[in-house]
């Protein structure tokens, strides 16, 4: 009987290295992308190809309108923050989601016990990433417990794991995994505030995070080659 994962797939790099990583591990991968109101909504399209690039066995795409909310600058409240000189602000930015994380991690958490699944895969990153707190570790971990409590499968000793295993890696370091991993980064999609061609924009956090990230690997970025 094979392994049973639920990722939550962003069509992001994160996203994507967690899940090769969990693919090379022999776990059957079933992508959980949520449209959530996001401006950035091409990134949809690169989770599509993500999932089908890796093989995975199923792709849902579930629709959370976030938007309704409000509250972020991802869901169109507000401006998403560039940077001319390629670094971040100390603060929080205006791109966090109010409890996006947990709420991602409750659907897959849903979906997951419907199929069994031992896993919940997600990328969070706690060394380079905007400073979002539903990525540190001490929220994966009082998520997991959480998990352990409200499900049936928890009750009966059938714990699930929130496998997070890019947590403790620099960008740098997700990149050069992912490139031992082979994966086609030119599949994926950083940017919060796309180009009207769907180009990054490179100036908002996620891009500079992305350069540098490649930067720092001394691998070439397939979104900004010049052969691309």
């Amino acid at each position: 009987m094979t392994k049973q994962a639920v990722v939550l797939l962003s069509g992001g790099l994160d996203s994507a290295t967690a899940a090769a990583l969990a693919a090379r591990e022999g776990w059957t991968l079933n992508g959980l992308t949520v449209r959530y109101g996001q401006v950035h909504a091409v990134e949809i399209e690169a989770a599509r190809r993500v999932a089908q690039a890796l093989g995975m066995a199923r792709h849902v795409e579930l629709d959370v309108d976030l938007k309704a909310f409000g509250g972020s600058a991802l869901v169109g409240d507000g401006t998403v923050p560039k940077s001319d000189t390629g670094e971040l602000g100390a603060d929080i930015p205006a791109t966090y989601v109010p409890a996006r994380n947990t709420v991602l991690l409750s659907l897959a958490l849903a979906w997951a016990e419907v199929l069994g699944a031992e896993r919940i895969v997600i990328g969070v990153n706690a060394l380079d990433y905007s400073g979002y707190p539903d990525c540190r570790p001490e929220f994966i971990a009082a998520f997991e417990y959480l998990a352990s409590l409200a499900t049936k499968a928890g009750v009966e000793g059938r714990a699930l794991q929130i496998w997070a295993p890019l947590q403790q890696l620099s960008k740098a370091g997700i990149i050069r995994l992912g490139h031992e991993l082979g994966l086609d980064y030119g599949l994926t999609h950083s940017c919060y505030d796309p180009l009207p061609d769907g180009r990054p924009c490179g100036r908002c956090d996620s891009c500079i995070l992305r350069a540098r990230g490649f930067a720092e690997a001394g691998l070439i970025d397939p979104l900004t080659s010049p052969t691309t």
